[in-house]
């Protein structure tokens, strides 16, 4: 493994990509400060956990397909992860997350308003910088949010009657997660001078490579040490959040081959889970079920179908760690 914990094999790019990413960071960190103390303590928090850095690392891996050097780049990958640590303000407080990246969540130790309103202020961050990047990058960016916060509304309110539970489920992934690795991607092939053939075909993996690595999510939250992935255990389902795993077990205990055993999993689910004891119960029997291996092979599917897109790509390094990328999202343990 690199030390971009990805299995980038070219040590060049590996070199090169490890620079830029330490000038995203240099750049991220000013780009959070602020001259009030309290937003400033507040906006640095989820920063200073430190994080994988996914998305701007995409975005400077296939800024690589073109002219990588451009400072436009970095100003791209500092948008997008400003953008993702928003959200994770906001979802915290909406998940009742206790924990993120092994630190307290912001609204354990500043209350909601406070985790919410610092959501708020590096949505604001993430669109002074956009701005200097041009109209286009504006509306990408403008649809972006758009679809970020559709998918938490659809999240929320769950799916209609007429909805099958799981494929609202994947486009609730697709808009969660999957627009903003989408435009990561689209954003480094756009501001590198790429063609508007390779911009799409980037788009296209980023979208895929957004919902695998949401799947394999689902699974690494009832398999993983928490010392590992900085996260409790079964949160989703205690805040009766949906998750592969759990619609999958739903759909086959209420079909012509659910078993007692299925049913009664089911009803552990809905059950009162505040109690940590409760919980470790039901996340034991679910981890336990075959429905956890059906959504890591899900996941693996959607991560060659990302690769898949990436057909038209030249070979090359570049293309190279793409794939690595996609398959490293789904094999790993956080």
């Amino acid at each position: 493994m690199s030390s971009l914990s990805l299995p980038v094999a070219d040590p060049e790019l590996t070199e090169l990509l490890t620079g830029r990413l330490s000038l995203v960071e240099e750049r991220l960190r000013g780009a959070v400060a602020h001259a009030d103390v309290l937003a400033d303590t507040a906006s640095r928090h989820l920063v200073n956990a430190g994080g994988k850095r996914l998305r701007p690392l995409l975005t400077l891996l296939a800024a690589q397909l073109g002219e990588g050097h451009r400072p436009e780049v970095v100003d791209a990958a500092v948008v997008v992860e400003l953008t993702h640590l928003a959200t994770l303000y906001h979802d915290d407080v909406m998940d009742s997350a206790p924990v993120r990246r092994g630190a307290p969540a912001a609204h354990e130790v500043w209350g909601n308003h406070v985790a919410i309103l610092t959501g708020d202020l590096l949505f604001a961050r993430a669109s002074a910088v956009v701005a200097g990047l041009g109209p286009d990058a504006v509306r990408i960016q403008a649809s972006t949010f758009e679809r970020l916060c559709l998918g938490q509304l659809h999240e929320t309110v769950g799916p209609a009657e007429h909805e099958d539970p799981v494929e609202h489920y994947i486009q609730v992934l697709s808009d969660k997660t999957g627009s903003l690795i989408a435009t990561s991607a689209r954003f480094g092939a756009m501001f590198a001078g790429c063609r508007p053939d390779v911009v799409s075909t980037l788009v296209a993996y980023g979208e895929k490579v957004g919902v695998a690595f949401q799947l394999a999510d689902d699974v690494i939250d009832l398999s993983a040490d928490p010392a590992q992935t900085g996260k409790t255990p079964g949160t989703d389902l205690r805040e009766g959040v949906p998750t592969m795993p759990a619609l999958l077990l739903r759909a086959q205990a209420a079909g012509p081959e659910g078993t007692e055993g299925d049913r009664e999993l089911v009803r552990l689910l809905d059950a009162d889970l505040t109690d940590d004891a409760a919980l470790a119960e039901a996340v034991a029997g679910l981890r336990g079920h075959p429905v956890v291996e059906e959504t890591r092979a899900r996941a693996e599917a959607w991560a060659q179908d990302a690769v898949r897109a990436l057909g038209t790509l030249p070979s090359g390094a570049v293309k190279d760690a793409l794939v690595s990328f996609a398959e490293a999202l789904v094999d790993r343990a956080a």
